[in-house]
């Protein structure tokens, strides 16, 4: 049997997708070592993994809300975060790793510790992608705009900081695309279809389109109306009153019904009397909501939008990072949804009205529905990274 080490961000969204695959590795019979953060603890130990806890070395851990934020919008912070925490990791984890003598690493591609681990000690490796994956031409569809170009190329020096420190302690980046793209050279497991994840036919055959993977619901949802809008803007930058008040208002007077789920920090208060058909929480169980759902609204997280299509609810999409862009792009290309650049009560309600109408909508996000479910899921992931600890090609 294998010995199986994975690594990944401290988030739910890098982390949910890879635990089904845990869990059919130790039900196969293989060992797992699971290097994550106390709060995922209970799930990663569920799907029976041994897990080991990287709070106190990772520096990300001290980060303000409004540091957070800066994540994946500011790259020469990013590069920083990702070289702080492999840095720290790093002397404690290659101890173990000579200890375990591990098959083979498993790492999220954001959790670039993992991979300059396996690198540095030459271990075999799986980089497990929750985004799209992108080479030269599926890159395309992260457009960036001249603004985003120049401030690229003027963070250029603080980014080859970042990488001098990582090379000077044996991790062997050359530059900040060995950091930040995909390789053709090595396994990756893709959580996406090879109808949604864009240019998928020029990847080679390393690359496993497994599809999402989809947790079991927890909760039953009442559907109280004929139409269901389920809104939320993910689990990070969700502090956003203005707009959850502008949805409130576009669907107080309507026949439909309306579940919000706004996250930890807005104030509840702050929406006073809700009419009957509309409710607020902190967070909701999302998959036993979309099961019911016909509209959802979206921040087009990678996660959330593939939840949403796996069943068939087609989406208003609110993106705010360039990498959600990405996504809202790729999803309205396949004709499965509306993207709102400025929201407003008009255009929020205007945007539900013409998803109701317009079949075609629904019809595309039943179509990836299918091919999602096609997909080899947990089963082709777990084959993958068998593949690579057997060192068979």
């Amino acid at each position: 049997m294998s010995k199986i080490v994975f690594f990944c961000i401290p988030a739910h969204g890098h982390t949910n997708p890879t635990l089904g695959v845990v869990r059919q590795l130790t039900n196969l019979g293989h060992q797992v070592w699971y290097y994550s953060y106390n709060f995922l603890k209970e799930e990663i130990e569920a799907a029976g993994a041994n897990f080991v806890s990287c709070d106190a070395y990772d520096t990300r851990q001290e980060l303000s809300p409004e540091e957070s934020a800066r994540l994946g919008r500011d790259l020469p912070f990013s590069i920083r975060i990702l070289a702080d925490t492999t840095l720290a990791l790093g002397d404690v984890v290659c101890r173990h790793m000579a200890q375990l003598k591990p098959d083979c690493i498993v790492a999220d591609s954001m959790a670039v510790w993992g991979k300059a681990i396996a690198l540095k000690l030459g271990i075999p490796f799986v980089c497990s992608t929750t985004t799209f994956a992108f080479n030269r031409y599926s890159a395309q569809i992260m457009k960036q705009s001249p603004k985003d170009m120049l401030a690229m190329i003027l963070s250029m020096p603080k980014v080859n900081h970042q990488i001098k420190r990582l090379q000077n302690n044996g991790y062997p980046f050359k530059n900040i695309l060995d950091i930040i793209q995909s390789d053709e050279n090595t396994h990756t497991i893709v959580y996406a279809s090879p109808q949604f994840q864009p240019c998928s036919d020029t990847f080679p055959d390393k690359y496993a389109f497994v599809g999402p993977v989809i947790r079991p619901s927890k909760e039953q949802i009442i559907k109280k109306k004929k139409v269901l809008i389920y809104m939320s803007m993910g689990t990070v930058n969700n502090d956003m009153l203005p707009l959850y008040l502008k949805c409130i208002s576009a669907f107080r007077a309507t026949d439909y019904q309306l579940i919000l789920s706004v996250g930890n920090i807005v104030d509840r208060n702050q929406f006073r009397i809700l009419p009957d058909n509309i409710s607020v929480f902190p967070q909701v169980d999302q998959i036993a909501i979309l099961k019911k759902t016909d509209i959802f609204i979206s921040h087009c997280g990678m996660n959330s939008v593939s939840e949403s299509l796996y069943f068939g609810v087609p989406l208003i999409m609110l993106p705010q990072t360039s990498e959600q862009c990405g996504v809202a792009r790729q999803v309205q290309r396949l004709g499965a949804g509306i993207t709102l650049k400025r929201p407003s009560v008009h255009g929020l309600l205007s945007a539900v009205q013409t998803l109701l109408r317009d079949p075609s909508y629904q019809n595309h996000a039943k179509e990836l529905s299918e091919g999602f479910k096609k997909c080899a899921g947990v089963r082709g992931a777990a084959e993958k990274i068998l593949q690579v600890c057997d060192r068979t090609e």
